[in-house]
């Protein structure tokens, strides 16, 4: 009994001690290439799940209105397209992250576009929370609750018709606003450098909360 004792103690103490040496000299995968950890996945979504589940909205505040959804292009596009990708524009370094990141306006092979077939109130949480350990970031200080549900809607949507002005903002690059396409030729003359307070006046590509 008392060596069944003393290899207990001894295995309860090897284990920590294993773990430490591994993290502090082996080679634990954080790279993005790296092999993950066996069900390294599923510790991660099941307690994510529950949280959302437990805390997002079950309604949104705002209708999916040709403005709503507008709004919510130019806000994808300013603040979300560089990882999710636009139409028929996938982001080009999005594989190349650990999670990687969705494409949001890509079909899945049952056909479902992006997070359309999630509840709003889900993709709504994601936004505002973030998703730790994924380079998902929480917008909830960055954008107001009208604006998160601007995007939320335009992603729930986002397998179904669109209004023709909020498809051209997600089929354009991001080097290519919409609104300068019809805007004059540059001028030849040098260019100016644009001070700190001048650039502070600017008008934001987000548009106003409409409340």
């Amino acid at each position: 009994m008392k060596l069944f004792l003393l290899g207990l103690i001894l295995g309860l103490l090897t284990i920590p001690l294993v773990v430490f040496i591994h993290f502090r000299f082996g080679r634990p995968p954080v790279a993005v290439a790296d092999q993950p950890y066996p069900l390294e996945e599923d510790l991660v979504h099941v307690p994510l799940h529950a949280r959302v589940d437990g805390e997002m909205p079950k309604s949104s505040p705002i209708e999916p209105s040709a403005t709503n959804l507008e709004s919510g292009a130019h806000i994808y596009r300013q603040q979300c397209a560089a990882c999710h990708g636009l139409y028929g524009r996938p982001s080009a370094f999005a594989v190349h992250m650990y999670p990687s990141a969705p494409q949001l306006w890509a079909p899945h092979e049952n056909g479902i576009v992006g997070v359309s077939d999630d509840p709003p109130g889900e993709t709504y949480w994601k936004v505002a929370n973030g998703i730790r350990l994924s380079g998902m970031p929480a917008f909830d200080k960055i954008l107001n609750q009208t604006q998160i549900w601007q995007v939320t809607l335009l992603l729930a949507n986002a397998g179904k018709p669109l209004p023709p002005g909020t498809l051209e903002l997600l089929k354009q690059p991001l080097d290519l606003d919409p609104a300068a396409l019809a805007a004059p030729q540059p001028s030849t003359a040098p260019a100016q450098k644009i001070t700190d307070q001048e650039m502070k006046s600017m008008p934001s590509a987000i548009p106003p909360d409409s409340k």
